[in-house]
């Protein structure tokens, strides 16, 4: 039988540490935009001046590149909220795909991840 393979408590630990930092800069980050977004919808911005001159379509593209990098904060975060939960249950950093262990390089730079190198290599291929 081939022995379960996963990372130890400390590991663990590290990594829910930069996963909670993570996740509370994009927590921050979300309503940052959502407010940015709010105030649009009021009208109350301080550069009101800047707008009159602006056509309606521009502040409406803006309007909606802020909500897309909204949604993306959104996604991110409830990634991060699932690599939490697999810290939790100890199945954080083992490939989905592969069921070894992702390399901790890359849980450090891309904490969410789910796949190992060579798993996203076969599947981009």
């Amino acid at each position: 039988m081939k022995s379960v393979v996963r990372y130890s408590d400390s590991d663990l630990q590290e990594f829910k540490e930069i996963i909670l930092r993570k996740l509370d800069a994009a927590k921050k980050e979300l309503a940052y935009l959502q407010g940015l977004i709010t105030r649009r919808d009021e009208g109350g911005d301080m550069d009101e001046g800047r707008y009159m001159t602006m056509e309606d379509g521009s502040v409406s593209m803006e309007r909606e590149q802020l909500s897309q990098l909204a949604s993306r904060q959104i996604t991110f975060i409830d990634h991060l909220e699932k690599a939490l939960m697999r810290v939790e249950n100890k199945t954080y950093g083992i490939c989905r795909v592969t069921g070894n262990l992702i390399d901790k390089a890359r849980l450090r730079a891309v904490p969410h991840a789910t796949l190992s190198i060579e798993a996203k290599s076969m599947m981009n291929k």
